[in-house]
């Protein structure tokens, strides 16, 4: 069966450069820019893994991750926070909220990787 990591990140360029690290990895990036396409596509897609940008257009990421932790069916998807917001309360509250891991943009690109083998590994 394919993995996928679904990126939840409203800058395409981001989400290129994102999508070729997983790529790397074997894993197949899927994309959504806004909550509503996010919801939408961890339902159809069922992902190992979410990418959530916490600035995303027409909804606050932390209400995608409230939803995805709530949704019985999503739930148990570990969710790494990956954002240019400050860091020091974002990145308490991001956990609080149910992300498995934060890491600040820009993201280097073997934290990123080693983050989404740590969260897959434990799930």
């Amino acid at each position: 069966m394919e993995q996928k990591i679904l990126i939840i990140d409203d800058h395409l360029e981001t989400w290129q450069i994102l999508s070729a690290i997983v790529r790397s990895q074997g894993f197949r990036p899927v994309w959504a820019a806004d909550g509503v396409n996010a919801m939408s596509e961890a339902r159809k897609q069922r992902p190992q893994v979410v990418l959530l940008d916490l600035g995303l257009p027409g909804g606050d990421g932390f209400v995608v991750l409230e939803r995805l932790k709530a949704n019985k069916l999503l739930s148990d998807i570990p969710v790494i926070v990956v954002t240019a917001l400050e860091a020091k309360t974002t990145e308490s509250k991001a956990l609080e909220h149910g992300a498995a891991a934060f890491l600040q943009k820009p993201v280097k690109p073997d934290e990123l990787v080693a983050t989404i083998h740590a969260v897959v590994k434990r799930n």
